[in-house]
C-alpha cells in the first residue's frame, strides 16, 4: 500500500511539474532579483534621458524602438536631465550616457536604484574610451552594448553569460561577436516573455517618471560598486550591490576582452 501511495504522489509530482514547464515561456528566466519599475496600469511608459552624443544618438533611439515592441512596456527618448561625464540619475526615469570613462576595463554599464523590489532611477553608459578603439568601434558592437544596459534597466539580466560561445540571437547574450550570425544586436521573444512576466501583475503606487526628479550619482569603478553578487562563463564578476542612502544600486558591467 505505501508503495502504491508513493507512486501516487510521484505521478502528481510529475504532473504539476509538467503543468508548470508548459505554462512558462520557454527560455524566459532571466529576471534579476525581482526588480522592477511600480506602476498602476500596463502598458506603462518610461522614459530614456538623452545624454549621448550624435554618435549614439540613432543607437539609443533604435534600442527604445527596440523594447517597445514588448506589450508591458513603451519607452520614449527625451531630453536628458545630467550629462555624459557625471550621469547622475533621476528619479522615475532612465538616463542614457557616453563619454571617454577611461581604461577601467568596461564597454558599458547599467546601474539601476531598488526601494525593496521597485526601481526607482537607473543609468546607462557607454564608454568611449573603448569605442574610440578599432576592436570595438562598430555599428554591432555599440548596438549590442546599448541594447543589454537598456535592458537591464528594466530588471532583465543576461540570457547567457559566456563569450565565446554561439550567438543566441539577443542583446541579453554575452558575445564577442555580436554581428553573428546570429545577431546579438536586438531583444529576442524570450526577452519579451520575461518582461511579461516580472510585469504581469500591477501595483498600488508607481515609480515611474516621477514629477519631481532627484538626482543621485552613480560610480564608474569597480572599486565602488560594492560586494560581487554574479560573475561571467569565465569567472569575471559582472554584477555587484551596494546599500546608499537606504536604496540598493545595483551595477551590471559589459567588460573589454
Amino acid at each position: 500500500m505505501k508503495n502504491h501511495v508513493r507512486l501516487f504522489l510521484a505521478l502528481i509530482a510529475a504532473m504539476a511539474v509538467s503543468t508548470i514547464s508548459l505554462a512558462a515561456p520557454a527560455g524566459a528566466n532571466h529576471a534579476w532579483g525581482g526588480y522592477h519599475w511600480a506602476r498602476t496600469s500596463n502598458p506603462f511608459t518610461l522614459k530614456l534621458g538623452d545624454n549621448v552624443d550624435a554618435s549614439w544618438d540613432a543607437l539609443l533611439r533604435e534600442a527604445s524602438a527596440d523594447w517597445s515592441a514588448s506589450s508591458v512596456l513603451d519607452t520614449t527618448v527625451v531630453t536628458g536631465t545630467t550629462d555624459g561625464r557625471k550621469c547622475r540619475a533621476s528619479t522615475g526615469r532612465v538616463e542614457v550616457c557616453n563619454a571617454r570613462y577611461g581604461q577601467n576595463g568596461w564597454l558599458g554599464i547599467a546601474q539601476i536604484w531598488a526601494s525593496g523590489p521597485h526601481i526607482t532611477k537607473a543609468v546607462v553608459k557607454a564608454n568611449d574610451t573603448y569605442f574610440a578603439m578599432a576592436a570595438y568601434n562598430s555599428p554591432a558592437m555599440r548596438r549590442f552594448v546599448m541594447c543589454q544596459e537598456v535592458g537591464h534597466a528594466f530588471g532583465l539580466d543576461h540570457q547567457d553569460v559566456a563569450f565565446d560561445n554561439a550567438n543566441l540571437g539577443t542583446c541579453m547574450d554575452y558575445t564577442s561577436n555580436p554581428a553573428g550570425p546570429p545577431s546579438n544586436e536586438h531583444p529576442d521573444a524570450h526577452d519579451f516573455a520575461q518582461l511579461e512576466s516580472i510585469y504581469s501583475h500591477l501595483d498600488n503606487t508607481s515609480t515611474v517618471a516621477a514629477s519631481a526628479p532627484a538626482s543621485a550619482a552613480g560610480a564608474n569603478n569597480r572599486a565602488s560598486w560594492g560586494r560581487v553578487v554574479g560573475t561571467d562563463s569565465n569567472g569575471r564578476p559582472t554584477h555587484f550591490e551596494r546599500v546608499v542612502d537606504g536604496q540598493r544600486v545595483m551595477t551590471f558591467v559589459i567588460w573589454a576582452a
